[in-house]
């Protein structure tokens, strides 16, 4: 089980890498406007906090990546930086898209439950 449990959160660190890669790179190009369904005005409009939110998803997949490095001794990290995305996924389905709960809050709760179930 541990094995599956550090693949998915690999995973949920790669996501937010690409998350990270989306709003800070490619927010106001093709990319990036399909993925937020943006226009170019828009996204012109919201770039500078776009790019705050990618960096805030940087920290996320750092903290996981940083969590997987340390084995079963970064379990805490693990669980810390899943509860965060699971929150900002929550909130993110609140406040912008319900996609996103299944994109980003229901990888991270798959994960939170195969670690603490490996633990």
């Amino acid at each position: 089980m541990t094995i599956i449990a550090t693949i998915v959160v690999l995973l949920v660190a790669l996501l937010h890498v690409y998350f990270m890669v989306l709003e800070t790179v490619l927010w106001d190009k093709p990319a990036g406007l399909k993925a937020f369904g943006q226009t170019p005005e828009q996204a012109s409009a919201t770039k500078v906090l776009a790019a705050n939110q990618g960096l805030y998803n940087g920290f996320i997949a750092a903290g996981l990546l940083w969590g997987v490095m340390q084995g079963a001794a970064g379990n805490d990290f693990k669980v810390f930086f899943l509860l965060c995305v699971i929150a900002a996924g929550i909130v993110g389905a609140l406040t912008a898209s319900r996609k996103i709960l299944y994109v980003q809050a229901l990888p991270g709760l798959a994960g939170l439950i195969l670690v603490l179930i490996s633990a």
